[in-house]
């Protein structure tokens, strides 16, 4: 379909969720929800692509009315959202992620961790001094070797003194061989399959849509995205995104707060 049939000049938008889509309370806004319609009737397609694993992510895009595809856990999950179906999944070398955990207190000390189960209704489970953002449904446990006993997407690590990105940068230094680090929010640093990212997951649900990286401009706001910004014809940032991902954008849009994607669509439709 030429951009001329379409009205549109992308066929496929893909948006993060926390940061962007999201504004903090949660909710999409009036003026994106009629954004993405108006661009969707163009016949563009709209991806979700978020670090949430599929339990978390569910609930918002039954909200939204969102039947198509997501992609969740970081590019781990390719969720089809009207038929409530898990399409693909890819889980974490538990012996490996082991390893990592290992390599990384050794150089820092030790991690609060947390640890996303594979699976539609799989649980997140997180242990003590542990933070979790908002009000996300976690299950605590006291005993680690708890986290191993079932297939699991990714393992969260938080460290008492460190900022984000330091236990991101020592992470990687540390564990790179052995895991992917993704940095997707604030207190949220992710150990996930080698050579995992967000990308990965959007090639995948792009291909089933017939659609490729060409055709696709994605919006986001942490460093987790850059992977998606560098597959993406075009990638969009918000005002309130991160620095290292500014770098790398293509452009930078006003805040989730204040309607950043709906702006962007809205000079493309016209």
């Amino acid at each position: 379909m030429s951009q001329a049939a379409t009205g549109f000049p992308y066929k496929l938008i893909a948006t993060d969720l926390d940061g962007t889509l999201l504004r903090s309370d949660e909710s999409v806004s009036q003026r994106t929800r009629e954004a993405l319609a108006a661009a969707t009737a163009a016949g563009a397609a709209h991806i979700v692509v978020t670090g949430r694993a599929v339990p978390w992510t569910r609930h918002i895009l039954d909200d939204l009315g969102y039947d198509g595809l997501a992609v969740c856990g970081q590019g781990a999950q390719v969720y089809h959202a009207g038929e409530h179906r898990l399409l693909t999944s890819v889980t974490l070398d538990r012996q490996l992620a082991g390893v990592a955990l290992a390599k990384i207190e050794a150089e820092v000390g030790p991690l609060h961790l947390a640890a996303s189960r594979d699976g539609l209704d799989g649980e997140v489970l997180v242990g003590p001094g542990y933070a979790v953002t908002g009000t996300l449904p976690a299950t605590p446990f006291t005993d680690a070797s708890d986290l191993w006993v079932a297939p699991l997407n990714k393992i969260y690590i938080q460290h008492p003194q460190l900022s984000d990105d330091e236990l991101a940068e020592a992470a990687r230094r540390a564990a790179g061989g052995f895991v992917n680090v993704a940095m997707a929010g604030e207190g949220i640093v992710e150990l996930l399959p080698l050579g995992l990212s967000k990308a990965t997951g959007l090639s995948l649900a792009a291909r089933r849509l017939g659609l490729k990286a060409a055709d696709t401009i994605a919006f986001g706001d942490m460093p987790n995205d850059i992977p998606m910004f560098a597959w993406a014809a075009r990638g969009v940032a918000m005002a309130n995104a991160h620095g290292e991902l500014k770098a790398v954008a293509d452009e930078e849009t006003l805040s989730n707060e204040a309607d950043g994607i709906a702006v962007v669509l809205e000079r493309l439709l016209g």
